[in-house]
């Protein structure tokens, strides 16, 4: 690594320049990257990505490339645009890096704002978003809408030594999402005086700011004031986005609001999100490691619902989202290679029936296997697989319970009289008798006793045989085709 030499904007003097050997992805080769020396490698593969082409890369001259509008009819804007940048605390999107404006944004991330006294940088923050709105005025003048979006939201928490998952992260998101939206309708109905409108003034949120951050409640008031009513130049500006080589660049960790999932990178060293939350609570290294020896993370795990609940709390202030967030299903929970269960031998309706069960270390159910004695392989066949889709069922997070609902009262041949086990007297059908018997045993619950017809005669019993409407009536009473059971437990 080298460092480079020539001028550069004024905003980039002091910061220390290297020359990083990286690729834009795993598989091109290597190429020169010129950008801040405490930056690092990431970001040098992430500026190659944006500056394209097959040949070396300078931040500071693309970036004075993509600005060059700008500084043509606002130099002090332009100025404030790459101090931001030099800063990490802001960038254009990475359409704008390549010279298109189909998808014009700008991108805050949300950590750099945090001032060397530990506080968040609220009036710095409304300011980044005013002056990305009207850079992108200038950079894409056509485009009625814009994302000025805010990163990283779960390194400013941890920053600050908010739990992700806490009622206090959820104000902190949703007060910074309304001051971002605030910030940038106003500076668009600014922009709108100067040059013409094309969007009808929005409605101002009725309720009153939390005051969740230093100054945070104030900076909404004062530009939420000067949004109230005015015509905008945009139709949307104030986003989330998805994560992309701008937030490399920036050092972000955690694209938009997305809370960190792991306290490790990718080199397998601490996170900055992880050193910070440690800093925050005054966690020594030396503790985090006791902690972790001891079975103990010092790092908060938040969950998909955390996140699911931070979407909604931010979703209602801004323009545009991604979607929200789905809950992936529950892993398999495998059992162990040595296990304990129970062999129920029974006869049902004259038909020999043998049910094992497979249980965890703590006695929950996790597979049954059913085996015929003479059915036809056909039968057979369909029941094995019918018991291994249940084990998969209870191993994935499935309640017993649900099967029993499901699968009790079920008719069709065999059925009839059980033999062999004293907790199931009649059965409807094989499985109204395997999961009577599974409710008995690992739910302490007798299910309800069905009506005493055969299931062998199911096509064949006077009902059946009846005349269809209008010529008779059915006999009032209860359903005997398919009833529901809803089990209730007893509260112990």
């Amino acid at each position: 690594m080298r460092t480079p030499r020539g001028p550069h904007p004024k905003p980039w003097h002091g910061t220390r320049l290297a020359t990083f050997e990286a690729a834009a992805d795993p598989d091109a080769p290597p190429r020169r990257a010129t950008l801040p020396a405490a930056w690092g490698g990431a970001a040098a593969a992430a500026l190659l990505v944006l500056a394209g082409g097959d040949g070396s890369a300078d931040l500071v001259r693309a970036a004075a490339a993509v600005l060059r509008p700008v500084e043509a009819t606002d130099a002090e804007l332009a100025s404030r645009l790459h101090a931001l940048l030099a800063a990490r605390r802001a960038a254009p999107s990475a359409w704008l890096w390549r010279g298109e404006n189909a998808s014009a944004g700008y991108i805050l991330a949300l950590p750099a704002f945090i001032e060397p006294c530990g506080e968040f940088d609220t009036a710095g923050f409304a300011a980044a978003a005013e002056d990305a709105v009207r850079a992108l005025a200038v950079l894409a003048p056509e485009a009625e809408r814009a994302a000025v979006s805010m990163a990283d939201l779960a390194g400013l928490l941890a920053a600050l030594g908010i739990d992700y998952a806490s009622p206090a992260a959820r104000r902190v998101g949703a007060g910074l999402a309304r001051l971002l939206a605030a910030s940038t309708a106003a500076a668009s109905a600014d922009l709108a005086a100067a040059h013409g409108a094309r969007a009808p003034a929005h409605a101002i949120p009725a309720a009153a700011p939390e005051d969740t951050l230093p100054g945070l409640a104030a900076a909404i008031r004062a530009a939420e004031a000067r949004a109230a009513g005015r015509p905008r130049r945009h139709a949307g500006l104030s986003a989330v986005t998805e994560p992309g080589p701008v937030e490399a660049l920036l050092g972000v960790e955690t694209g938009g609001i997305a809370p960190a999932f792991s306290p490790l990178d990718d080199g397998g060293g601490l996170t900055r999100t992880a050193r910070a939350w440690l800093a925050a609570r005054a966690i020594s290294p030396e503790t985090a490691i006791a902690q972790l020896l001891a079975g103990h993370s010092p790092f908060p795990a938040p969950s998909e619902a955390a996140h699911a609940a931070m979407h909604d709390s931010v979703a209602a202030h801004v323009d545009a989202m991604p979607p929200r967030p789905v809950a992936s299903p529950p892993p398999r929970e495998a059992l162990p290679a040595r296990r304990s269960g129970y062999t129920q031998r029974a006869t049902v309706g004259g038909h020999k029936l043998y049910l094992r069960t497979g249980e965890y270390a703590d006695g929950r159910i996790g597979e049954i296997f059913i085996g015929l004695h003479k059915e036809g392989a056909a039968f057979r066949g369909l029941m094995d697989n019918f018991a291994i889709a249940v084990s998969l069922g209870l191993q994935h997070g499935v309640p017993l319970q649900e099967f029993v609902e499901a699968f009790t009262f079920t008719r069709f041949g065999p059925a009839g009289e059980v033999e062999g086990d004293p907790a199931v007297g009649h059965a409807t059908s094989l499985l109204d008798y395997v999961f009577r018997n599974l409710a008995a045993n690992y739910l302490g619950v007798a299910v309800p006793a069905a009506g005493a017809e055969d299931g062998d005669t199911v096509g064949e019993g006077a009902r059946d045989r009846a005349p269809l409407l209008p010529l008779a009536l059915p006999a009032a009473g209860p359903r005997q085709r398919r009833r529901q059971l809803r089990i209730v437990g007893d509260g112990s």
